[in-house]
């Protein structure tokens, strides 16, 4: 089974010739950064061969870091990167996007370019538009509101999304408040191009592993989806208990899950959709 992260930071501190931005953005998740060789170290140790990059919040749009890391660890890395689509040369750095080392798609947060309003306004169609006819994905943290993705979905059916951290609540972490959302997310599995990554999933139990408590809602989301639209990742940065213990939950854990289910949550089915080679 080849193990594959699908959701990683790897930062670099603040620094005079790669500064962060001066706006107000969320705050670092540790301090001093956390490296490709961190990264790798962790993955090492925790049987994981591969994971996704996406660059943070906190450092702007800047990806450099996160290619350096692809380049310096052949076949450990590739990148969801961070793209501003209000910026004046938006359109031309799109149709160029994937010719960038390693990188795959897009990911967008919201709590900076471009905003949460934005999902409603109608200023994002273009962008829409060009990712699905340049085939670029998109990784979309949502917060406990999948249904923003619902016009979306319909307007662009071979527009692939992906819902980060289940598009959980993060300010309701450690309770099953956060999981309200799930019957609005079950809703998208309608939609073929939708996928959810089943990443952070310790951080939404409020029980020790194997957060049994959580158990019913991700066989929800597994019979709603299937094993072949659902990506494993940790978030290892602000990931609430071991490295190791988040990925066996997947691979010795949810009696649910056959062999085969495995193989795709843990790494085949993000490397499909993606493009991604094994």
């Amino acid at each position: 089974m080849l193990v594959t992260d699908a959701q990683i930071h790897v930062w670099e501190v603040d620094r005079p010739d790669r500064p962060w931005p001066q706006t107000p953005r969320n705050r670092p998740q540790r301090e001093g950064g956390f490296s490709a060789a961190e990264a790798v170290a962790a993955m090492d140790g925790a049987g994981v061969a591969r994971a996704v990059i996406v660059p943070p919040t906190w450092i702007g749009e800047d990806n450099s870091t996160a290619i350096e890391a692809v380049e310096a660890y052949p076949g450990r890395f590739a990148i969801m990167g961070r793209f501003d689509p209000d910026a004046p040369d938006a359109p031309g750095r799109l149709t160029r996007w994937k010719q960038q080392p390693g990188m795959l798609g897009i990911r967008l947060t919201f709590n900076a370019r471009p905003t949460l309003s934005q999902l409603d306004d109608g200023s994002l169609e273009w962008f829409w538009s060009a990712c699905e006819r340049e085939q670029v994905p998109l990784m979309m943290l949502l917060r406990g509101q999948p249904e923003k993705v619902q016009p979306i979905a319909e307007r662009h059916p071979d527009l692939t999304i992906i819902l980060d951290h289940m598009a959980l609540d993060l300010d309701h972490e450690g309770s099953l408040r956060a999981w309200d959302s799930v019957g609005r997310l079950i809703e998208l599995a309608q939609h073929p191009r939708v996928f959810v990554k089943v990443s952070s999933v310790p951080n939404f139990s409020a029980e020790p592993y194997p957060h049994r408590d959580v158990h019913p809602s991700l066989r929800r989301l597994y019979d709603a989806y299937g094993a072949r639209r659902l990506f494993w990742g940790s978030d290892i940065t602000r990931l609430h208990g071991s490295y190791i213990d988040c990925r066996r939950l997947f691979t010795e854990g949810l009696d649910f899950l056959t062999s085969e289910d495995r193989e795709w949550i843990m790494g085949r089915a993000l490397s499909q959709t993606l493009g991604w080679a094994e």
